[in-house]
């Protein structure tokens, strides 16, 4: 018995010590926005730690990046050319599953802490945020026009970058805050947020933000999807009261 416990003890011993698991544990300032009237953006605090079952003793460098994607859109991009002294379109892309807003934070320069191939496996940064091309290409190079969508969505505040934006202490705590535009689409927004390990992700998670209209905007946002001819009809009797009584009170006013 005893040779058979040391035969075990020397094969255990030989084995390659098990890596640290880290994980992330993650949460929200808020996970629902309301969309009004008076609404001018939103500021969006996403917290967090990792979570070890032993101290870690790798001399890789711990990054954390955390994504905030918009519901997904279908866009046509457009190229105009000048035809006989008048401008039209010459030729177009179209492009399905791209972010109505994408924006990117990272604990350190993104180049340095993500590598490409987790890049193209998990799609992380801008430029891989968009799905796929739909339908025939009519041009043989479509990157200028993702190149010009990607630019006017950055110009807008839509897409962005955000490096050195996730503040990591002591490789456990993190946190980063997003600054929401007024020009929000309703629907879900996907957090997500990746550990990383020397630039290779070593763990995700993903939680969810509710965007929707609230109040009366909500009605009308509805009445105009689900009920097209009566919300037409609305507007068309309230321009009608409107001018009406803009031309009453002129008149009040003259006499």
């Amino acid at each position: 018995m005893r040779g058979l416990a040391l035969i075990l003890a020397l094969i255990f011993a030989a084995l390659p010590a098990r890596a640290a698991m880290e994980e992330i544990v993650a949460g929200l300032s808020h996970d629902n926005i309301g969309i009004t009237a008076a609404f001018n953006g939103s500021e969006v605090l996403i917290y967090g730690a990792v979570k070890r079952d032993a101290p870690e003793e790798t001399a890789l460098p711990l990054a954390v990046i955390v994504t905030l994607e918009g519901p997904a859109q279908r866009v046509t991009i457009r190229q105009k050319s000048r035809e006989y002294g008048i401008w039209i379109n010459s030729s177009k892309v179209r492009v399905s599953g791209v972010p109505s807003y994408y924006s990117v934070a990272t604990s350190g320069p993104l180049e340095s802490v993500l590598s490409l191939k987790s890049d193209v496996t998990h799609r992380i940064s801008v430029p891989l945020s968009m799905r796929a091309f739909e339908g025939p290409i009519e041009v043989e190079d479509a990157r200028p026009y993702t190149a010009a969508m990607m630019r006017l969505r950055e110009e807008n505040g839509t897409f962005s970058v955000h490096e050195g934006a996730v503040h990591l202490v002591e490789d456990t705590l993190f946190r980063a805050d997003f600054s929401l535009p007024a020009n929000l689409v309703e629907g879900d927004y996907k957090t997500r947020i990746f550990l990383l390990r020397g630039g290779e992700v070593i763990d995700t998670k993903s939680v969810a933000i509710y965007v929707r209209r609230v109040g009366l905007e909500r009605w009308l946002y509805m009445l105009a999807r689900e009920h097209a001819p009566i919300y037409g009809v609305m507007a068309l009797a309230i321009a009608v009261l409107a001018g009406w009584g803009a031309s009453t009170l002129f008149r009040l006013i003259r006499n």
